[in-house]
């Protein structure tokens, strides 16, 4: 039986480093000429907050957060090893990452992906994300899809209280 564990970490976490590598791999060749461009925001010395989920002490996905302004947090570094794609990882991903940022205080989440990764685009709509403006650095790349989502919607617990007649 497979155990399945996520755990908050940061981005000085072997784990996530290795994963990153692995995804930076990834983007490289679905951006192409444009992967300089991107990379440059996608430094992990910025990145504090970092999910990891692990199945039989193998970690096999991950997602981190930053900060982008006072109210809002930016999510970067998703990726799910492809031997494990389509189990629904990603979206649990998601759901932590956006818990721990309301935790900390966060109204809202924005993120970028690229027009190329259908799944990831399909995901973030999944979970309720809204297509924006691009912002800031993406503002002008072509390549680009934005999203954000309201934390305040959040449910606050993803446990169902049944009411007494």
């Amino acid at each position: 039986m497979e155990r399945m564990k996520i755990t908050r970490t940061d981005s000085t976490n072997h784990n996530f480093i290795e994963l990153v590598t692995q995804l930076d791999d990834t983007l490289e060749i679905f951006n192409g000429n444009d992967h300089t461009f991107y990379s440059q925001f996608n430094t992990l010395s910025a990145i504090k907050n970092v999910v990891l989920l692990y199945e039989d002490d193998e970690a096999i996905a991950c997602g981190a957060f930053k900060d982008y302004d006072d109210n809002t947090c930016e999510i970067k570094r998703m990726f799910t090893i492809p031997s494990h794609r389509g189990r629904g990882y990603a979206g649990m991903i998601v759901d932590e990452l956006e818990a721990w940022a309301k935790e900390l205080g966060y109204r809202s989440v924005v993120l970028e992906t690229s027009v190329k990764l259908d799944s990831a685009i399909e995901l973030y709509l999944k979970k309720a994300y809204l297509r924006i403006p691009n912002y800031g650095q993406y503002k002008d790349a072509a390549d680009s899809l934005c999203f954000a989502k309201n934390l305040n919607d959040l449910p606050k617990s993803n446990y169902i209280i049944k009411q007494k007649n």
